[in-house]
């Protein structure tokens, strides 16, 4: 190879290694940065449901409170049925595949009725009828929780099961990266090597034409 050709060599290999290894690691680090936003959203859809979890517990409990304490306790009944009002609501704008539309129809149906037979044991608790309340609470309204209960459990289980997706495909692009960016590695090293092997040919022809030149 002659020295022109052996340059040529040398500048593109100059030029092409920093290019590659850019281009491979923007394109690694901006697939990791779709794939965090996704695994972000995902953990905001999960703790949703969960706190949909506990709020739909903690509404029940009041209630109970209040059919007890003559009452004393609606202000926080109402004040937690506001709570899981709201958040049906947010689910409802985030929550919008298939199965998570499903799992979350049932559980604002259970909630209506739930808040439904409220109306009817409050109405009898003004009454004086705390007979008729506990038998409401005990009864009917116990079946209305458990169904929130067991609508909200699987919310929360689904949300879960595709945020643990979600993380494994971050985990496994971030694997694929990191093998992306040491291959990337080893041919600049390689590069680096036949730049210099290059330069060192170079040299050494042109200290061996100056030889030749001098008399």
């Amino acid at each position: 190879m002659t020295i022109r050709a052996k340059l040529y060599a040398a500048m593109v290999m100059t030029v092409l290694g920093p290019l590659v290894t850019i281009g491979v690691a923007f394109g690694v680090f901006n697939g990791l940065s779709d794939r965090f936003d996704e695994v972000s959203h995902r953990s905001d859809r999960q703790a949703l449901a969960l706190e949909l979890k506990y709020a739909v517990t903690d509404v029940n409990g009041w209630q109970t409170a209040y059919g007890y304490d003559n009452g004393r306790s609606r202000p926080q009944f109402e004040r937690s049925a506001a709570n899981v009002q709201r958040l049906l609501a947010q689910a409802q704008r985030e929550l919008t595949e298939p199965r998570e539309r499903a799992i979350l129809a049932r559980l604002r149906g259970s909630y209506a009725r739930f808040m439904a037979l409220d109306a009817v044991a409050y109405r009898a608790l003004r009454d004086g009828r705390e007979a008729a309340v506990r038998q409401i609470f005990l009864g009917p309204e116990i079946r209305n929780f458990e169904a929130m209960a067991t609508a909200a459990s699987q919310l929360a289980a689904e949300e879960a099961r595709r945020n643990a997706e979600v993380e494994r495909s971050f985990d496994q692009r971030l694997t694929d990266g990191k093998r992306a960016l040491v291959i990337v590695g080893l041919g600049a090293g390689v590069l680096i090597i036949l730049l210099l092997l290059t330069a060192s040919d170079i040299a050494r022809l042109a200290l061996e034409r100056h030889a030749e030149r001098e008399p």
